[in-house]
């Protein structure tokens, strides 16, 4: 017979996901109402953005996430229950926090979209803690980066005077950081009991492969939805396939020359062939030429495969960090790299013939990539204290990275 839940958690998992559900049925009774129906022309143009969005968060990163032979079940479904919490989440603290000007905030698709991308810092760095933490810690770790996260976006907002498309594409560079930092803290042995159900199988590979072309395929969307002009829309799908098109290539070339017998390792291709995707983000509407988009891909693809292969291992052994499935080499380093990018292209615009003009610039650039980073940080490394209470019942070490520490498995089915 398969495992079940400690019965600490078929008490404190219904219990807490139920209530947690019934409050926020009562916020939206209260405080929400649908716009009105002449403004909902714009479901029309919209809605088919938002469906990618929805493949890239649903199938994309719960199978990017699925390569673990034993933790494939979990990976996917637990993705999407922690989607599913916070967006509603997201919806309610950001018509709280910015469009809350009469007793209840208006709902329409735009605030839908915002609400899912601001979720996708959660499954970002759920992939660091994949394995290791519980549905009710899942929820908890939810609430809290959801909530850290749309109050830096109101801080950069309100003191950075950030675009709103600017401070949601900070998204890679807070999960990735946030994930790393509750990784760490939760940390607290090098996994001896759990290595041999950490190894990857080939079909779970494939599922990972399979979750890396959806998102691949949708990139484009993903960082044009925000924007307003159709202009820009242009140019941010036309960089974004440029970036995502040479990392491609570059994670695979790039993969083989870094290994002895010169064989391509799978798991560069996951998370480097992304790497251009996440690194045009923040600066893709301000490069106006191809060739910028195709180096910042290149950079970024070549940075993903140097990261996968050779950080892990000083990560583990020097400050006894796991980071299950390289949310730092997919997500974090690429975004540093399109920070500091996005920094020199606007230095670069602005000249140099007025120092003091471009020095400010420059000065308010770098606190759009320190912020996030320093916010992620300190709130994953908060958030992994929180979650490493008793009272969450967190899955002993010789339960991680397997199913049937969760779900029900019948004689006749074999999750290998």
């Amino acid at each position: 017979m398969g495992s079940k839940y400690p019965k600490s958690l078929r008490i404190s998992l219904p219990l807490w996901a139920l209530i947690l559900e019934i409050v926020f049925i009562l916020v939206f009774f209260f405080f929400t109402s649908y716009e009105q129906p002449s403004e909902k022309s714009e479901l029309l143009k919209t809605y088919p953005a938002f469906q990618d969005i929805n493949v890239m968060l649903v199938l994309g990163l719960a199978f990017f996430k699925a390569s673990l032979w034993r933790y494939t079940w979990s990976s996917v479904a637990f993705n999407l229950f922690s989607l599913a919490v916070g967006v509603q989440w997201a919806i309610i603290l950001d018509g709280f926090l910015f469009n809350f000007s009469t007793r209840k905030f208006a709902i329409n698709i735009h605030s839908i979209i915002k609400g899912t991308m601001s979720t996708m810092v959660v499954l970002i760095s759920s992939g660091a803690t994949l394995g290791k933490i519980n549905l009710v810690q899942l929820i908890v770790m939810t609430l809290l980066e959801v909530t850290a996260f749309q109050g830096t976006k109101k801080l950069m907002q309100e003191f950075l005077k950030m675009y709103e498309y600017e401070s949601l594409m900070q998204i890679h560079i807070f999960g990735a950081y946030f994930g790393v930092a509750a990784a760490w803290r939760l940390s607290e042995s090098e996994l001896n009991m759990a290595k041999e159900k950490e190894r990857r199988a080939v079909a779970s590979n494939l599922f990972t492969a399979l979750g890396t072309l959806f998102l691949w395929i949708f990139w484009p969307t993903f960082n044009s939805v925000l924007l307003n002009s159709p202009g820009e829309k242009e140019i941010a799908i036309y960089n974004t396939y440029y970036a995502l098109a040479v990392s491609a290539v570059t994670a695979m070339s790039f993969s083989a020359a870094t290994h002895s017998n010169g064989k391509i390792s799978m798991t560069h291709v996951h998370r480097a062939t992304l790497a251009g995707g996440v690194a045009i983000g923040v600066s893709t509407i301000i490069i106006k030429s191809p060739w910028i988009a195709m180096v910042l891909g290149f950079s970024a693809g070549t940075i993903a495969v140097i990261g996968d292969k050779y950080l892990p291992r000083f990560f583990n052994q020097v400050i006894r960090l796991h980071d299950t499935c390289g949310v730092h080499a997919t997500f974090g380093l690429p975004a540093l790299l399109g920070r500091l990018i996005y920094i020199l292209l606007i230095a670069g615009h602005n000249g140099w013939t007025n120092l003091s003009e471009t020095g400010n610039k420059i000065l308010i650039s770098a606190g759009y990539l320190g912020l996030p980073m320093a916010m992620g940080l300190g709130g994953g490394v908060l958030t992994g204290l929180i979650l490493s209470f008793n009272i969450w019942k967190s899955p002993h070490e010789a339960k991680y990275f397997d199913d049937q520490a969760f779900w029900e498995v019948r004689p006749s089915m074999n999750l290998l």
